[in-house]
């Protein structure tokens, strides 16, 4: 495998969110955007992360006996900055895809936001990218081999 790019596999169209919105309004995006998390920004900053498991977290245990009325009007009230990881783990557009996957494994996470020298919000990379990559490599290999 040659020397991949992150910026030649990432997501570069990133749904994301600002601090100020509420948990209910990003557990939306993730769910009508089919991801796992989103990039969250300020300023065109890149200023946090939130994930979907930080949604579902922040919602109360069924043991508390509140409505589902309840928990949505508790998830309208709660704003994204209050359970973002701040600061994420992020990787620079120019690395390669070897340094973005050592990176998330070593950390246990599944996704990296990709950014640019000023910190601004290129893309994301995924588990998913890296593993698009591996096929399409094998692909490739299989296809000469043929």
């Amino acid at each position: 495998m040659k020397h991949e790019l992150v910026l030649d596999w990432m997501a570069k169209d990133v749904i994301t969110v600002t601090p100020t919105a509420t948990l209910k309004e990003a557990e939306q995006l993730l769910i009508d955007n089919t991801v796992r998390r989103l990039p969250v920004v300020a300023a065109g900053r890149l200023v946090g992360i939130v994930t979907y498991g930080d949604i579902r977290a922040a919602r109360p245990s069924p043991a508390q006996a509140l409505t589902p009325a309840a928990i949505d009007a508790l998830a309208e009230k709660l704003t994204v900055a209050e359970f973002m990881t701040p600061n994420p783990l992020t990787i620079a557009y120019d690395e390669s895809i070897g340094v973005a996957a050592r990176l998330m494994l070593k950390n246990m996470i599944s996704g990296l936001p990709v950014v640019n020298r000023q910190g601004e919000l290129l893309g994301i990379i995924t588990e998913a990218d890296i593993l698009r990559l591996v096929i399409h490599e094998w692909s490739r290999e299989i296809a000469s081999a043929g």
